[in-house]
């Protein structure tokens, strides 16, 4: 380690969505900025271990299920072949060729990039190992370290690579045949339908009464119906107890409805809750405050309890997503330096790429249920959908939650292909306080399934494009 040391206006520690865009904002607004991050180069888990390649695979996945949906209409392509190492090599040249043009936005913005580790000695310094700098002193600070998945306990002493992760799911040095896959979650589904595609036999296991418990019932039941067709079985309201290591793989105990019991898989696959990377920061030499998780607690503007640090991402414990920890970052950039800015979000878009796609923004009817929220409700099934029935996606649905006093929309839901666009025109109606009549008389093209989010809005002023029963 080297005996130099820097002092800048703000140090950035994470170099994800929310740790550049912290960054690069900060930069642009005059602040002298240096970003630190124990990998060479920057983008974060997002960029080299889950978003984009979880997406990019998922994109691959999507071909081969379009392929052998084209031979029902008439184009065959013959059975495809999978060639893992050179899926693995278009991965490593998408996701080096990101992370080094974030190097060249680095150097665009005037940001300095330092490779290592950061541990705070006090509120205006922070140590560094492994990096050319000794020490770095500072006015302001952002932490965006992120999160990581819990360990599964009982486990640790494993011989065999047979537990896998969500930051390590993605190497495909091999497919097994049997997997289990533990929460079902956007991220358990989504690494489920990678594997299923490439062959693997899938078995997932979800505590809650359905898949996705966060977004509602209706929207998630055509995905799980493809998925019980794609899956070998999936077990929801069910507990995984104990994982054994045995000779042929692992041994997992379910804890069903029903009873105890027993299955052997190849590999598992553990999908299930994330805690933050706060551990060897020297949080304890800062006034930083951690919740009863150990999420660093902020404020509207993203300030910690010592005023001058500032967190944003998953380490907040706020939604955990890519465009979330992006918009924190902003806002924390603007207050310091000295402009006016909040989170303040009302409508933020979650979209879980399998196939069928599903997204939602805004509320919720679960949540309307829970916090007795009234709410009128439209859905506009996609079998009326002439875009769908051309691409054969007929199974899906799009929901519309709004005011029942003014029509304002609340919340959208979508089940379908497409979402991760089409959420967005929901994003920006909820966010500009839109309502349905606003929606239902703006044109949308002819043939598409943007055109069900407006059926959607017909519906509630009884000019509907459809009749349902």
């Amino acid at each position: 380690m080297g005996d130099m040391e820097m002092t800048v206006d703000l140090v950035v520690i994470g170099s994800g969505p929310g740790g550049y865009a912290a960054a690069f904002r900060a930069a642009d607004l005059g602040l002298d900025v240096a970003m630190i991050d124990p990998r060479p180069l920057p983008g974060g888990a997002c960029l080299h271990e889950g978003c984009i390649p979880s997406k990019l695979y998922l994109y691959l996945t999507e071909i081969l299920g379009e392929s052998k949906k084209a031979s029902v209409m008439g184009l065959h392509f013959g059975e495809p072949e999978i060639d893992l190492s050179a899926m693995r090599a278009w991965q490593s040249t998408v996701v080096d060729g990101l992370a080094k043009g974030l190097v060249n936005l680095c150097e665009r913005h005037g940001v300095e990039l330092v490779a290592g580790m950061a541990h705070f000695e006090d509120s205006r310094t922070v140590r560094l190992e492994g990096a050319s700098l000794s020490r770095m002193r500072f006015k302001n600070a952002v932490i965006a370290t992120g999160s990581s998945q819990v360990l599964f306990p009982g486990t640790e002493s494993f011989t065999k690579k047979r537990i896998l992760y969500c930051s390590e799911a993605l190497e495909l040095s091999a497919i097994p045949e049997k997997m289990l896959i533990i929460g079902g979650g956007y991220e358990g589904l989504e690494l489920a339908t990678i594997y299923a595609a490439l062959g693997c036999r899938i078995t997932l296991a979800e505590m809650g009464v359905q898949l996705l418990p966060d977004a509602d019932e209706d929207v998630v039941e055509p995905l799980s119906r493809r998925l019980s067709e794609s899956f070998e079985k999936i077990y929801t309201a069910t507990r995984i107890t104990c994982l054994e290591e045995v000779e042929e793989g692992v041994v997992a105990t379910f804890e069903t409805t029903h009873g105890e019991e027993k299955h052997r898989f190849d590999k598992v696959l553990i999908a299930t809750r994330r805690e933050p990377v706060t551990a060897g920061l020297g949080l304890e030499n800062t006034s930083v405050e951690l919740d009863a998780r150990g999420f660093i607690i902020v404020d509207e503007q993203q300030r910690s309890a010592e005023k001058n640090i500032f967190a944003v991402g998953d380490v907040t414990g706020r939604m955990m997503l890519a465009a979330n920890a992006t918009y924190q970052g902003r806002v924390a950039a603007e207050v310091i330096a000295g402009q006016p800015a909040a989170y303040d979000l009302r409508a933020i878009p979650t979209v879980v790429y399998t196939s069928p796609q599903i997204g939602w923004c805004g509320l919720t009817e679960r949540q309307a249920r829970l916090e007795n929220t009234p709410v009128n409700i439209e859905i506009f099934p996609w079998k009326y959908s002439g875009r769908a029935h051309i691409t054969a996606v007929t199974d899906g649905l799009t929901k519309v939650l709004a005011d029942p006093g003014n029509g304002r929309i609340l919340g959208v839901g979508i089940c379908g292909a497409d979402v991760e666009s089409l959420i967005a025109e929901a994003v920006l109606a909820i966010e500009m306080g839109a309502t349905v009549e606003d929606l239902a008389l703006s044109l949308h093209p002819h043939p598409t399934f943007s055109e069900t989010l407006c059926g959607a809005a017909a519906m509630f002023l009884n000019n509907p494009l459809i009749k349902t029963p």
